[in-house]
């Protein structure tokens, strides 16, 4: 477990943690938003974003002070906290944006880690190269070799108590983000941003964003804080979060607030579109519509600039409550409905479920299935894995409800879709306790049929039957042909 860094709670990949900052004398607790301030322009001040929001971190671009003469000489006068008037944490960034969007920048990694150093920030980031998507393999590789080379540099730097991120990268090739995180974990570096995923939320690519965070999750293990840079829309937080993302830097709060966007866990709307604010924040209980409307232009920025904080805000506290709770994944089914590229995040998620059981807690409250996607839960998977350990008799009867025509077997387990087999004596343990609804769909049976498979495929020497409710023919096709299929007669069991 890296020190800096310690978990408390955790629901599939998702974790409420806590980060210690001890150049902040700060404790942050995880999953964490941190509000992006531009040094040159103050929508919302530093100072407000602590105490009438509760942050407790933010993060600020070191380059644009160092290349700002009266920022920069402010900055090493006063230091960092004094200049923004923010009591928690402060994270900087290096540049490695402008190099991205200008394609240089006249810093180096030793400088500007110096340099965050001197003007006290408590997070600081060397200079990586953020490579966007799609772009050729051999350059992919080509910039993560340098980045990392530059990683290791940042190692050799004298930062104090600072810590020091090292970001992933590796553009959209999986493999390579694994490779990166797997680097990243050996060096001695403290956060672990996965960079250079702006350009797939800003396309909607919600599903290569996933399998980006997979793969460098799977290089980084579990002790590692994982920061995704720039993912600032609240409706994609409970997402990210159940990949394994602790971090999420936000600068849309303003941005959007410029352009007269009013955000929500849905989407975003046009504040000239909105009859009605359906929201409950101080902003939207105290003005309507019309009124935010007849604002002048700064007031009004600042007034939805607010109420995006309010929004987001309330979703960082509504995902630790579903971590805590145990139904993270419910939370994500539905914030995927609120639009078809989140519901391909979603699936991206799920097509990572092995990687997701080696986190979620064997135990929680109730399985709410609500979609054919509950067929492809971490706790699914976990249950088909187990059924290796269960002691099988010579003759076994599976039925989903009524034991007719089972009277030549040993023994009957129940069959629960989407679980599949399992004995009777499990049937109050989670998640065999799941709340299903009656009219079962495919994807449950579909899952139910893949569990039957399993435990036949582990034992060999056993006769089996299964007592099923008119399941498909596709469905049947997923049991082994040796065992017995008997239709059941309906009614309960």
């Amino acid at each position: 477990m890296r020190e800096c860094f310690e978990l408390r709670d955790a629901d599939a990949g998702g974790r409420i943690g806590e980060l210690t900052v001890p150049r902040a004398d700060a404790t942050v607790e995880t999953p964490a938003l941190l509000p992006v301030i531009n040094p040159n322009l103050d929508t919302i001040s530093p100072r407000r974003l602590a105490e009438e929001f509760g942050a407790e971190i933010l993060i600020t671009n070191s380059y644009i002070i160092y290349g700002t003469e009266d920022v920069r000489e402010r900055a090493l006068e006063e230091g960092l906290h004094d200049l923004l008037d923010f009591p928690g944490a402060i994270m900087t960034d290096s540049g490695s944006f402008q190099l991205a969007e200008y394609g240089e920048i006249d810093v180096t990694t030793e400088e500007i880690l110096d340099f965050q150093r001197r003007i006290g920030s408590d997070i600081a980031t060397p200079v990586d190269i953020p490579t966007p998507p799609d772009v050729p393999r051999e350059r992919a590789a080509d910039e993560l070799a340098t980045t990392q080379d530059r990683l290791e540099v940042a190692e050799g730097v004298d930062t104090g108590e600072m810590l020091v991120t090292a970001p992933v990268q590796g553009s959209t090739y999986p493999d390579l983000r694994e490779d990166a995180g797997r680097h990243a974990a050996e060096t001695d570096l403290d956060v672990f941003p996965v960079g250079a995923v702006v350009p797939l939320m800003n396309d909607y690519r919600y599903d290569d964003m996933i399998d980006a965070v997979a793969g460098a999750k799977r290089g980084l293990g579990a002790d590692a804080p994982v920061h995704l840079f720039g993912a600032g829309h609240p409706m994609m937080f409970a997402l990210a979060v159940a990949m394994g993302c602790d971090l999420f830097d936000s600068a849309a709060y303003a941005l959007y607030a410029r352009d007269d966007r009013y955000l929500t866990v849905r989407g975003t709307r046009h504040l000239e579109d909105l009859e009605y604010l359906p929201c409950s924040c101080p902003v939207c209980t105290a003005h309507s519509p019309d009124e935010l409307r007849a604002l002048p232009d700064r007031e009004r920025e600042e007034e939805l600039a607010a109420h995006n904080l309010h929004v987001t805000f309330e979703e960082i506290r509504r995902i630790k409550q579903a971590i805590r709770a145990g139904n993270l994944l419910e939370l994500v089914e539905q914030r995927a409905r609120a639009h078809p590229t989140m519901l391909d995040g979603y699936r991206a998620l799920l097509d990572h479920a092995d990687q997701l059981e080696r986190s979620d807690p064997v135990s929680k409250g109730a399985f709410f299935y609500t979609s054919h996607e509950s067929a492809r839960r971490p706790e699914v998977v976990r249950h088909h894995r187990r059924l290796e350990r269960l002691a099988v008799p010579d003759a076994l009867f599976l039925t989903e409800g009524r034991t007719d025509g089972g009277d030549a077997y040993d023994n009957a387990w129940r069959v629960q879709p989407p679980f599949g087999p399992f004995p009777r004596a499990l049937s109050k343990s989670y998640p065999l306790t799941a709340e299903v609804p009656d009219r079962t769909d495919r994807g449950a049976l579909a899952a139910a049929a893949d569990g039957v498979a399993r435990l036949v495929e582990d034992n060999p020497e056993t006769e089996f039957a299964l007592g099923h409710r008119g399941w498909p023919a596709d469905v049947l096709a997923r049991v082994p042909d040796r065992v017995e299929l008997i239709e059941l007669s309906g009614g309960a069991e």
